[in-house]
This record gives structure tokens, sequence and C-alpha cells, in this order.
């Protein structure tokens, strides 16, 4: 694969102890990395991991508009169908690009948490699979063998192990603050003494029912939860897997803030350096089983000790108390438990037509939460 000529060879981490070694770490081969690129898709996640025994799998996808994108580099990047295409979780900016991902290179096999939710693009995107891919597939080890780990060979001694949800061996987290992010995947792969784990919006809850379990949360590379929302990230987490860099995808100036000062200052606080997709565009990381080189599209070297916190973006202009009654601003569909902003996608590719509306976004808190697509 050649490297689009814009990016630049930032630096290379070097392990820093023994301790980072898997227990028996497979043979290296000469001149065979794994690669990892985190794509730019603006505020979203999509990463697309290369084994070197060329095996692909694509995490998560970005929002609907960085689909064009998306499609073109992964035509540039993929030449044959994508052995694993995985869905942290039912949201869009995970998934908004994932129909045309799979319809621009094909896939084998569908992994996403099993995690039920109303959003009719998930529910659109879950027919469209069924008819697409030829494996449907979640993260729950085989009932057999329930204290073991699903784990996904990649080849040449690279392993994806899967360590949250365990349904229906374990029951999803339920009545957190997010419930569909708290079930996210979270995947470690590995290659060597190397090592990257995967945490799409992981909520606080997750982290601390990982650390309760006897998994080895240790990783190089750590892609940050939640596009570095405050709430993930968590000091004790952050300790237990001691990253050495840190990927954070998220969008130049971004209406959330993300990412939150608190979440910088935690990953500096470990030492890890941070590379962030709305300032240095498309990050590539490259491992030969012993250490990790990166590349960027754009942007200066990240320096632990010169970390910039984000600016925080002036407030959104607040609605009128009273939105006027033939423009109502706020919709919920019959049977959920959300609401959504009236110009929200989701409620455009609804196949319901009963839905609730509400002219005041206090009533509407009252009785449901706001979605997680459009943050109403």
């Amino acid at each position: 694969m050649v490297l689009p000529p814009r990016l630049c060879l930032l630096f290379i981490l070097l392990l820093a102890s023994v301790g980072r070694a898997a227990p028996t770490p497979a043979p290296l081969p000469a001149g065979k990395p794994l690669t990892v690129y985190f794509f730019d898709v603006g505020q979203g996640d999509a990463a697309l991991v290369v084994s070197p025994a060329g095996k692909t799998v694509l995490i998560d996808s970005g929002p609907p508009e960085a689909g064009p994108q998306l499609v073109s580099r992964l035509r540039q990047l993929v030449h044959a169908p994508l052995d694993l295409v995985i869905l942290t979780h039912p949201h869009l900016d995970h998934l908004g690009s994932m129909r045309d991902a799979i319809q621009a290179v094909g896939a084998r096999r569908f992994m996403d948490p099993g995690f039920d939710h109303p959003s009719a693009a998930y529910r659109d995107l879950l027919e469209f699979v069924g008819q697409e891919v030829g494996q449907v597939m979640t993260a729950s080890p085989n009932p057999q063998t329930p204290n073991s780990l699903l784990t996904i060979g990649l080849g040449e001694g690279v392993q994806l192990t899967l360590y949250w949800p365990r349904y229906p061996l374990e029951p999803f987290l339920k009545d957190t603050r997010s419930d569909a992010n708290s079930n996210s995947i979270v995947a470690r792969l590995s290659y060597g003494k190397t090592s990257f784990l995967f945490t799409g919006d992981a909520e606080p809850d997750t982290e601390q029912a990982l650390l309760q379990k006897r998994v080895d949360l240790t990783a190089t590379v750590l892609k940050v939860a939640h596009h570095g929302g405050r709430h993930s990230s968590t000091a004790p987490f952050l300790a237990a897997v001691n990253p050495q860099a840190a990927v954070i995808s998220c969008g130049a100036n971004n209406e959330y803030g993300h990412p939150n000062p608190e979440t910088l200052e935690r990953l500096e606080s470990v030492r890890a350096r941070t590379f962030r997709t709305d300032q240095h565009g498309e990050v590539k990381a490259v491992s030969d089983g012993t250490t990790v080189t990166f590349q960027t599209g754009r942007g200066p070297t990240p320096r632990p000790k010169s970390l910039e916190k984000a600016p925080s973006p002036p407030p959104p202009e607040r609605p009128s108390a009273v939105a006027p009654p033939e423009a109502p601003r706020y919709v919920s569909l019959k049977g959920s438990e959300v609401f959504h902003r009236e110009d929200c996608a989701t409620l455009k590719r609804a196949k319901t037509k009963e839905r609730k509306i509400y002219t005041r976004r206090a009533d509407a808190v009252r009785e449901r939460r706001a979605a997680e697509d459009c943050h109403p």
C-alpha cells in the first residue's frame, strides 16, 4: 500500500518495558507490518486495520457526510472484500457511512454488539447487512467456553480479542448515562509486543466493568472513547491501559467541545502522546511488532509537555422558549424513549408516521431523554 505523499513521518514510539509484551509473542515476520488507519471522518469514528497477512477490518464508518471520503480511501487501500466490519454501537456518527463502505468494497463478516436500538438508520443498516454480508455475528464468546474471550486471528500472529459486551453470557449494562454507548464493542488488537485498544464510545460504567475483569487492558495505542468526551477515559482506566499514544477522532470546531480539556489533561498525566484527527487529519499507525510508527496528514508533532487544551466553542444559540406552532422543534417517535430535533436525519428515515411533537424542549425532557444522534 502506498502512503499518500502529503503524509509526513512524525515519530517512532518505543516500548517502555517488557511488561508490554504478550505472554507468548509470535515470531515477527520481517517486512510485514500491521497498519491501522484512523480516518478523518469529522465528528465520528472510522478505523481500518490491515494485518501483515492482508486481512482487513473496518471499525465504524463515521457519519453519513463522510461517505465519499471514506469510500475513496477504502478503494485506495482495500482490493478485496473486507474480512470483517465492526459497528461498535448503533449511533449515526459511527454507522452513517457503513452502507457506502460495504457497497464500495464488499464485506465477508459483520459484527455489532447486538444491543437493540430504536434508530431507523440502525435498523435499515441491519436489513442491508442481512442481505449483503455473508455472516453476521456479535462479540459474545462461545457459550461452551463461557470463561474465554472471543478472539479472531488475522494472520501472522495478529489477534483481535473482544472484551465487551458478552451478551447473553453477561447482561448488557443498563440505566447508565447512555446504554448504547456503555455497550460499545471494546476490542484489543495485538501484534508481538504492541497493541491497540479500540473503545467505541464506552462510558465510565464500561471502563469500571472492564477493570473488574481479569483482562489485559494495557495498550501501546488507545483509540480514545467518545471523541475525547469528558465522561470517558477515567483516571483509573487510563492507569490500567497505560497508553504511550492516544488517538482522538473528532470534527474540527465541533459543537460538543470535543476533546474535553479534562480528558486531555488525564491523557497528559499518563504521558500519552495525543493525536487528533481535527488537528492532524488522518493518522496512520504502523507496527512491526516491536515499535509503532506514526504518520499524519497535517499538523505538528504531538509533544507530551505541550499539549494544548482544546478551546471551548461558543455556546449555541438558545431556541426561543416557545417555538412557533407551525414549526415544532422536538419530535419523538411512537414507542421511543428519546426525542430528536425536528430536522434529525433519523426522523426522515423513520418508517413509522406516528410521532409526538413538543414545542418546548423542557416538555420533551420531562417525558423522554435526548437522542444521541442529533443531541437536541
